[in-house]
């Protein structure tokens, strides 16, 4: 496992996503309205797809901004009654960086 320096916290805007590419992977970053920040693949599940820092986020929430399905920023699930599944990643937050585990 690895940990990558992807972002400086304190510039992360609130309920925005951000995007970043480590090794070819898009991921997305949102940075809650509690503080927290969360790391998803920036593809929504949708077989036509889109990209998931376009969307509405909406608590632990990411709507897709052309499908409008509804995933969780926790763990990567569509939820009912549409299904699919994102990858997740592991964030850490120290000082004024955010990292991600790979």
């Amino acid at each position: 496992m690895s940990r990558i320096e992807v972002a400086t916290y304190s510039k992360l805007a609130e309920r925005a996503g951000f995007s970043i590419t480590i090794e070819k992977i898009d991921i997305a970053l949102f940075k809650l309205s509690n503080g927290e920040v969360r790391a998803i693949e920036n593809h929504s599940p949708h077989p036509k797809g889109g990209v998931l820092t376009e969307g509405l986020v909406s608590g632990e929430y990411v709507y897709c901004p052309v499908y409008d399905w509804k995933i969780s920023l926790r763990d990567g699930k569509v939820q009912a009654p549409d299904e699919g599944e994102v990858k997740t990643f592991q964030v850490d937050i120290e000082n004024d960086s955010v990292y991600i585990i790979m």
